[in-house]
Formats: structure tokens, C-alpha cells, sequence
């Protein structure tokens, strides 16, 4: 493992002031020695050489010198003493200092194998300092070492984007995206939140009307329905290794919305099973995947199908992925008019801007082919989105989202107090902020406030909605 600092080293110097005092020093001694005795003047010179010995580096070296001296005593192997000098040495109320210090300190613990120490120390200097690529670069490292591969994997391709590292360290992060797609078999996934005010029937309120030849008919349209929930997710995947180069990976998905009313609980199950082949720069998985859905607690879907999963890293900066999907979906109730075949394509794209941020581009299309043609449709998305490391441990990840409904053929509406005829249209926007702070953890989890809105308009008028969302959830701390 190389040993490195967050800067150059440079050779201890005395400074001006500390040599003006040590040649006055010296030669108001010499001046005074010709009229001792020899053995005098002989003892006299020895206690000079000691003096200065341990006086005059007290005056001349300051704290960067004893930076490059615990340097140079790691770099012996000689971690005790180096670690004591650290240690003793007071907190700097020099930012670069005190961090070049941890940054030792981090250093040492991982030399001595004692990774919850260094991952301690790495995450305090990047909650100073988040763009620091060689303390992020260290981090993923004592990560890698700890076998948490995905947390490794997330600090390590934020270390890439950094453009001063050494081409040794660049080349180490090569090897290491490699040997954690070939050691990473398994993860497991959390998430528990709220969201006290939900629309969750997606109303407008006012009023349906149509007239009858010379009769009115008006009926109240179902107004906005807010209600308290509770959304709970739990999953993960596991790979059993078959060679070098292949495994059989699985993963399972399981999600709930419960509410104080219990007619909108939704619980949602998947799984999917397959073979998965990696190699240096990517992996490709092929799986059969399974789904079932309960709604107001009542069967209400099931869907069977497979799907082909593939991720590349293109470059040390940018990678992506690409899930193309088929399900066959079966409808408990209105099966005659709902039972048909989903299919989807999603495409995204990680660049990571420095070794604190990163942006995201994910677009798709989903096609749902169903036995009415009038609740048949296309649906193109697309969505940005911009995740960055703050000081003071925060995270904040921002993310619009936009889609296009166009369905297949006409149905029934009221327009204008008449029944028409018309293909939906819809246009749906989302927008979504995920704020947390890494120095907050619970049980290995960080809270995390998501505040989210979302706007649908549609050429049908009560189909259109908005829906605030304010959730608090658990995620894991990375």
C-alpha cells in the first residue's frame, strides 16, 4: 500500500530568527572560552553541542517539520513513534495543517490494520475538506479491507475525478473497481420513512357534468385525500461464485405504504434470479424476475418475465448501465381490460465532476401493451440529477424528472357538459431533494429528509394532480 501525504515534503530549515539567536548563543560561549581551563573549555563546548542538540529544535522546527519527521518515521515502519509525535502535537488552527496531520494519523491506523480507526479519521478530514481525492482515495481503500464493498465502490469512483493523484494511485483505482466487482457477493438494502401529508387519489376536486338533451346531471368530483403513511423497503442481493469469472446472483425486493387508512396500503414484492458474468470494466447479468402486488390488502397483480442488466465503466470519470425488461402482467380484477405485457428500457450515466460531486443523466421508455387499447401507452422519461459532498458531513442530491404519457386510443371523458371521446395525453414532472448529514448515524443508518413534488397535467382535466411529499428515511451511511 503506498504511503502518501496531502502534500510535498520539505526538509526541515532553521529560520532566521532561530539562527540569529543561536549564533549570538554560540558565539558569546567561544568568546568566553580562551580564558578557562582546558578541561573547562572542553566541558563547556560538549554542553554547547548538547544544548543545542535539544534547545535549538525547539526554536527551529515547527509544526510542518514535525509533519515530515512523523513522515519520515512511517515511511521506516517506525509507526509507534510517529503516532506518539502526532498525537502530542497540539491542534492546529491551520486548516491544512491539521489535516495533513489527520491525514498521518488515518495513515498509521491503516498500517496497523485497525480500519475502524482510519475510517473514523478519513471521514473526519472529508467532512472538512470534501474534494480531498487522496483522503477519499484512502477511505475507499480501508473500505475494501473492511469487505464493504459498496460503500467502497461509492468513495472510490469519487476519488477518480481527482486530477492531482499519482499515476500509481490511478493505477491502483484500476485495479480495485476490478477486485471489488470480483470479491462484492452480496448487500443488503434499508429504508424506513414518513410522509405525513400524502395525496395519495391523486384528486382535483370540483365538479363532473353533462347534459342530457335539456338535463343537467353534476356529481362532485372526488376532492384531494391527505392522509399519514408509513413506506418501509427492505431487500438485497446475494452472488454465489461459480469461477473467476462467473456467479449466479439473486436478489429480492420487498415494499409497503401503510396508512391510517387502510384502503390505499400497497405491498409490493419482487425477485430475481441469474447468471452474471464480469470482467475488468463491466459485468452483464441475465435473470427471470417475478412480482406480485397487494392493494387495499387484496391481490390485485402478479407478473412474470426476465430481464438483462449490464454496467461499463467507459472512463475513470464516467461510467453507465443499461436494464432492458419484459413482464407478462395479470390482473386480478379488470383483467379484460388490463392484462398484457410490459416492456422497458432504462439507460443511465455517472459523471463524477471532482472527488465531492457528480452528476447523473437517466433516460428510458416504457411501453405497456394491454388487452383495451385505450389503457395501452408509451412512456418516454428522462431525469438530471446532481449529488454533491458538503462540509460539515452533509450530503445533498437534487433530481428533476419529467415523463410523456401517450396512450393507444380513445375513451370515454366529459368535456364541456358532453361526453367525448379522446386519446389521453399526460405530461408529469417531478421534483426531488434529498438532504442528510453522514455525522448523524443510527445503527450504521443516516437520516435523511426527502422533500419531493410532483405536477401531472393531462388533456383529461380530472386526471391532472399535484402531490407535495415530505419524507424522512433511513439510509445506509456512506
Amino acid at each position: 500500500m503506498p504511503r502518501d501525504s496531502l502534500r510535498p515534503h520539505h526538509p526541515p530549515s532553521l529560520s532566521a530568527a532561530a539562527r540569529l539567536v543561536a549564533f549570538v548563543f554560540l558565539w558569546h560561549l567561544y568568546v568566553f572560552f580562551p580564558i578557562m581551563e582546558r578541561n573547562n573549555m572542553l566541558i563547556m563546548k560538549k554542553l554547547v553541542l548538547i544544548l543545542c542538540l535539544v534547545i535549538c529544535p525547539s526554536f527551529a522546527f515547527g509544526k510542518t517539520d514535525t509533519l515530515k519527521i512523523a513522515g519520515d518515521l512511517i515511511e521506516k515502519g517506525d509507526t509507534e513513534r510517529a503516532k506518539q509525535m502526532l498525537s502530542d502535537m497540539p491542534q492546529s488552527q491551520d486548516e491544512s495543517v491539521e489535516i495533513e496531520r489527520l491525514f498521518l494519523l488515518g495513515k498509521i491506523a491503516q498500517e496497523q490494520n485497525d480500519y475502524d480507526t482510519a475510517i473514523e479519521i478519513f471521514s473526519k478530514i472529508l467532512n472538512i475538506q470534501p474534494n480531498l481525492a487522496k483522503a477519499r482515495y484512502e477511505l475507499a481503500v480501508c473500505y475494501i479491507h473492511d469487505e464493504q464493498w459498496t460503500r467502497a465502490d461509492y468513495h472510490l469512483r469519487l476519488a477518480m475525478a481527482g486530477d492531482d493523484l499519482s499515476d500509481e494511485l490511478k493505477q491502483n483505482m484500476d485495479y480495485y473497481r476490478y477486485f471489488i466487482r470480483q470479491n462484492k457477493n452480496w448487500d443488503v438494502r434499508f429504508r424506513i420513512g414518513t410522509t405525513p401529508d400524502s395525496n395519495v387519489n391523486n384528486g382535483n376536486g370540483g365538479q363532473e357534468c353533462i347534459v342530457d338533451g335539456v338535463r343537467r346531471f353534476c356529481r362532485d368530483a372526488k376532492d384531494l385525500e391527505y392522509i399519514k403513511g408509513t413506506n418501509f423497503s427492505t431487500g438485497g442481493d446475494y452472488e454465489f461464485k461459480l469461477s473467476d469469472h462467473w456467479r449466479w446472483k439473486t436478489d429480492a425486493l420487498l415494499y409497503t405504504d401503510m396508512y391510517d387508512k387502510s384502503g390505499y396500503d400497497d405491498l409490493y414484492l419482487s425477485a430475481s434470479t441469474g447468471p452474471r458474468y464480469i470482467w475488468s470494466r463491466g459485468d452483464i447479468w441475465f435473470a427471470g424476475m417475478g412480482a406480485k402486488r397487494w392493494y387495499d390488502r387484496k391481490e390485485y397483480n402478479y407478473a412474470y418475465g426476465y430481464k438483462i442488466d449490464t454496467n461499463y465503466d467507459i472512463t475513470r470519470k464516467l461510467y453507465g448501465g443499461i436494464t432492458i425488461w419484459m413482464l407478462d402482467n395479470k390482473y386480478e380484477y379488470f383483467s379484460e381490460y388490463l392484462n398484457g405485457q410490459v416492456y422497458a428500457t432504462d439507460m443511465r450515466l455517472t459523471y463524477s465532476l471532482d472527488a465531492s460531486m457528480f452528476i447523473t443523466l437517466k433516460y428510458g421508455v416504457t411501453r405497456e401493451s394491454t388487452k383495451s387499447p385505450a389503457y395501452s401507452y408509451w412512456e418516454p422519461n428522462i431525469s438530471f440529477g446532481f449529488g454533491t459532498e458538503l462540509p460539515y458531513g452533509f450530503y445533498v442530491y437534487v433530481e428533476p424528472a419529467f415523463y410523456w404519457f401517450y396512450y393507444d386510443d380513445n375513451q370515454w371523458a366529459i368535456k364541456d357538459g358532453d361526453y367525448i371521446q379522446i386519446k389521453e395525453q399526460d405530461f408529469m414532472q417531478k421534483y426531488s431533494l434529498s438532504l442528510s448529514n453522514n455525522r448523524l448515524e443510527f445503527l450504521g443508518f443516516t437520516p435523511t429528509l426527502i422533500l419531493s413534488y410532483a405536477k401531472k397535467d393531462s388533456n383529461i382535466w380530472h386526471s391532472g394532480h399535484k402531490k407535495y411529499s415530505f419524507d424522512i428515511t433511513l439510509r445506509r451511511r456512506f
